[in-house]
């Protein structure tokens, strides 16, 4: 009978103490198995339609965010969906952001240049929201340092003032259950906590599409994609596949994989796994003498003043971030207690 942890003693065996999902995530076999399949078919001349691999990782990340499908945009970059959504505000439209958050997340509202972006301490985010507001942007977690925004409490000061919201799971989807609908747009990156490989990403939209225009679309925006690769495409897909960027397949055809994995093993369990680790950690550093940032409930730790140990607990074989000189450290599925205590070991005097 196969259990939490033997599904992933058999799909991870990193060589080193693994603590940095927070900036890419381990594929597990089954992934790097469908990729090394689809380019060896491709160099033999026989390419697999791994379009479908799109179909299924799109449907996968869906049931992930409880979402139909026919809701979800796939491409590659947060980047681009909040650029799309950016284009989408009328001039002037006030734009609330959290301080400090991801570029990805706030650059493309600066760089339109006639709207009004207004950035607040992350825990007043909510309170922030005012008559005028047009959207609220923020990342479900910092990426800095772990922090989880008051999602609901955004969500409730929003539609009290008529404001959409957007946010940036890309910190979040894999460990924490999301409840996509209860926003207007949702993205996430997935090489992260939901261990895809890069060039993946998803976009949850409303029923109606939010007002959004497909700027970018191409042939696989088509509602019949193989009729329309030349000249305007005709007829756009009625779903969110209309927002679709031209995805980058071969990692489609690990993602699809990776995906099943976190269905399978399921993400309350994940998420349990991880802030126990997490909680560890903390335990342990307070025991050090170190207080780490405040950010209950999340699998990411930030401890101020040691990100200049980076590069000699990577020598050691630790692996950790070194974030605006905090030491970050990300626990997810494929870490024990045994990588806790060995990241504690190394920070001792």
């Amino acid at each position: 009978m196969e259990t939490f942890e033997s599904l992933v003693r058999a799909e991870f065996a990193p060589k080193n103490t693994y603590l940095n999902t927070a900036s890419t995530g381990l594929l597990p076999v089954r992934a790097v198995d469908a990729m090394r399949t689809a380019v060896a078919s491709v160099a033999a001349g026989r390419p697999a339609d791994m379009f479908a691999d799109v179909e299924a990782a799109r449907a996968s990340f869906a049931r992930l965010a409880g979402v139909p499908a026919a809701r979800v945009a796939a491409g590659a970059s947060v980047a681009v969906y909040s650029g799309l959504i950016a284009a989408a505000l009328p001039p002037g439209a006030e734009v609330l952001t959290a301080e400090a958050d991801f570029s990805s997340v706030v650059n493309p509202f600066h760089v339109r240049g006639d709207l009004k972006v207004r950035a607040v301490p992350l825990e007043r985010l909510a309170e922030s929201v005012r008559p005028g507001t047009a959207l609220v942007a923020v990342s479900a977690a910092q990426s800095a340092d772990g922090r989880v925004a008051d999602l609901p409490a955004i969500r409730e000061a929003a539609r009290t003032h008529g404001a959409r919201t957007y946010v940036d799971a890309s910190q979040a989807a894999g460990w924490l259950p999301l409840t996509a609908d209860a926003h207007d747009y949702v993205s996430s990156v997935a090489f992260k906590w939901l261990v895809c490989p890069r060039g993946v990403a998803f976009l949850v939209v409303p029923e109606d599409f939010g007002g959004l225009t497909p700027l970018f679309a191409g042939w696989v925006a088509g509602q019949a994609p193989w009729d329309s690769c030349y000249g305007p495409v005709e007829e756009l897909a009625h779903s969110a596949r209309r927002f679709d960027e031209s995805p980058s397949l071969f990692s489609y055809a690990g993602a699809r994989h990776s995906l099943e994995l976190l269905e399978k093993l399921g993400v309350e369990r994940v998420r349990t796994h991880d802030l126990g680790l997490a909680d560890r950690f903390r335990a342990g550093l307070r025991e050090l003498g170190h207080e780490p940032v405040p950010a209950p409930g999340s699998p990411i730790v930030s401890v101020p003043g040691l990100g200049r140990l980076q590069p000699e607990l990577s020598e050691a074989g630790v692996e950790v971030s070194d974030r605006a000189g905090n030491l970050r450290a990300a626990f997810h599925l494929y870490n024990t207690s045994a990588d806790v205590d060995r990241l504690l070991d190394a920070l001792r005097p």
